[in-house]
């Protein structure tokens, strides 16, 4: 459980989330990250360790070349309290997190939208719901816990080779007003 607003703020950063992307992909050093993500090394080298100091990645040292550092992450189930347990701090820092998953949702919806006549039989891999469920409050986290389960079940290879590819899963609910 993320407790430490600091945590949260970190996380709802724009580049560490594009950081957390990259290392999704397998690790990584500053230079490598630099180059990817088109920003200097001193400025990824920075941010990497603000994700370390906070245990969200780790060096992995069998790789180390001389000074060279290389990272990955550490695999987790990062949640925070429910809002009502919240600190306004938290709340904005969770809200601000919330808006920027949002827009970077929109933005790689496009970008699939846009490369998907080239996909081939990937471009049916795109799944949409839209679904409603009236329940109480203890349904829905008993349903958000089996949603969890389900990710974890399905997502924890990384068999190379394979026709795999990494599918972007996101679930969001909340009351109707």
């Amino acid at each position: 459980m993320i407790t430490d607003v600091d945590v949260l703020r970190l996380l709802a950063h724009p580049l560490r989330r594009r950081i957390e992307d990259e290392l999704r992909r397998g690790p990584v050093n500053a230079t490598s990250l630099a180059q990817a993500l088109g920003e200097s090394t001193g400025l990824t080298s920075y941010h990497l360790r603000q994700l370390a100091k906070h245990g969200l990645i780790e060096e992995v040292p069998e790789m180390a070349q001389g000074k060279q550092r290389w990272w990955r992450a550490v695999p987790g189930d990062r949640r925070y309290p429910a809002y009502t347990e919240q600190t306004d701090d938290m709340r904005a820092a969770s809200a601000e997190m919330t808006r920027n998953n949002l827009a970077e949702l929109v933005e790689l919806y496009d970008a699939y939208e846009r490369q998907a006549p080239g996909l081939g039989a990937w471009a049916d891999a795109f799944l949409f719901s839209r679904a409603t469920i009236r329940v109480d409050l203890t349904l829905l986290r008993e349903f958000f816990e089996d949603y969890i389960r389900l990710v974890q079940r399905y997502g924890g290879t990384d068999d190379i080779g394979d026709d795999r590819k990494t599918v972007l899963l996101r679930l969001f609910g909340f009351p109707e007003l």
